[in-house]
């Protein structure tokens, strides 16, 4: 199956002319972090307040009729909180957090709806969340304002200085007093000190602050995202549906070549041996000739059928493994291919046909997109993966994310667990490797 192999010129990377230690107290990263720690303070107290009050009120009054509703309404509101804190999330810590599962009802009704909505680890995970953000919210806001704000402060003295002789009639910032001795921040040296002190302070802040946002980013997406069970149903679901999309394709190919090639063909070849057989006793050598003929035509039918026949699943593969079976395929590839296969038993068999397709597929598109002049297949075992690698050095620039076949190849390989790296800087070389589970 062809595949377009993506070639091209690899996007340039945005060039700084600042470090980033220098740039990042100016960027808009660093800024919206810092948006971030100064609204978690005031939404974190209200969310712990709300949690904490509705759940203990609920817990309360779990002797009377109204705790079990009060507990599920406290539940769904968090629940409408966290949609609010991944949307807050996404706008300034860049993080992508898809929503929890749902809640399964399995009766229909309000009771229904209260059992699923308190059975759900989603909703005690909300819960949770609206602990724990509290204190960490707090620690957070407490530790960078004063950095960040004493930083810029220290940073831009100079600016201000003459606040104090208009002002407080003083000399300048006081840094120390004990009622006979003031010790002021005046000179033109102790001004330069502060404004370095100041440019330290400045610059070691923003890294405080990702370190913290770090922590507020697992948070969001441990606590108030999907679960990892969840999203590992979602990922079998959606690789299903990959598998059968492609098992569907497959067949559809099948069916078109059967049509169109050996089908046809085996069609003609009736047709001309039923017409020799009448011109049999008429005209003996017109009827040898058109017998010779079928004959060739049931050669290429025979032809087409073994091509695909190879291309459902290759017979060397099935009898002598993926040593022989790569090296089939690399000889009939339009570059020299160098085959090392250092796998000490076979994986199972559905393993083996994907990573015979997957080398076969990447050599097929070196020959016609690659511009190489040699190329390489290796193939071992690590632990319980079977490592494919292929190597060409063409002109690179394959990108899987510009919509080329290798991202058809990825999902396939996606379906059973597998995963596909590429690194094609542009001018090349190429290395493409893919990593399959062994299930020997």
């Amino acid at each position: 199956m062809a595949m377009d192999h993506g070639y091209g010129a690899a996007p340039r990377a945005r060039a700084h002319f600042l470090p980033p230690v220098l740039r990042a107290p100016l960027e808009g990263r660093t800024w919206r972090e810092f948006g971030w720690i100064l609204l978690s303070l005031p939404i974190s107290v209200f969310l712990f307040a709300f949690a904490v009050s509705l759940t203990a009120a609920g817990a309360g009054l779990l002797v009377t009729f109204i705790s079990v509703p009060l507990l599920a309404g406290s539940f769904a509101a968090l629940r409408g909180f966290g949609a609010v804190e991944r949307v807050r999330a996404r706008a300034l810590l860049d993080v992508d957090v898809a929503a929890p599962e749902p809640v399964r009802v399995r009766k229909s009704g309000a009771a229904g709806w209260i059992g699923g909505i308190l059975k759900s680890g989603a909703s005690w995970r909300h819960l949770l969340y609206a602990v724990l953000h509290f204190p960490w919210a707090v620690f957070c806001f407490c530790l960078t304002v004063p950095l960040w704000t004493t930083g810029w402060a220290l940073l831009l003295y100079p600016l201000w200085q003459w606040v104090f002789p208009v002002y407080a009639g003083v000399d300048g910032l006081q840094l120390y007093g004990d009622g006979t001795h003031n010790v002021y921040l005046d000179s033109p040296f102790e001004i330069a000190v502060t404004c370095v002190a100041g440019l330290l302070l400045t610059l070691a802040t923003p890294w405080v602050v990702r370190g913290l946002t770090g922590v507020d980013r697992l948070m969001v997406a441990g606590l108030l995202g999907p679960s990892r069970l969840a999203s590992r149903v979602v990922e079998l679901e959606s690789d299903r549906g990959v598998v059968v999309d492609t098992a569907a394709a497959d067949l559809r190919r099948i069916e078109r070549d059967l049509h169109d090639g050996a089908q046809a063909r085996l069609v003609a070849l009736a047709m001309d041996l039923g017409l020799a057989k009448e011109k049999l006793t008429e005209d003996p050598q017109a009827a040898a000739r058109m017998v010779d003929e079928a004959h060739g035509e049931v050669k290429v039918a025979l032809q087409e059928l073994r091509d695909l026949a190879r291309g459902i699943h290759p017979a060397v593969l099935t009898d002598r493994g993926l040593d022989a079976a790569l090296s089939a395929v690399a000889s009939r590839c339009a570059v020299p291919v160098a085959v090392e296969v250092d796998l000490d038993r076979r994986p199972a068999s559905a393993i083996e046909g994907i990573a015979y397709f997957t080398v076969s597929e990447l050599l097929q598109n070196i020959s016609k997109h690659a511009r190489a002049t040699r190329a390489s297949v290796d193939v071992w075992r690590s632990q319980d993966r079977l490592m494919l690698q292929v190597t060409d050095d063409g002109r690179g620039g394959a990108d899987p994310a510009a919509g080329s076949g290798l991202a058809g190849l990825a999902e396939r390989l996606g379906a059973v667990d597998g995963i596909l790296a590429v690194d094609s800087p542009a001018g090349g070389p190429t290395t493409v490797t893919a990593e399959l589970p062994w299930r020997g």
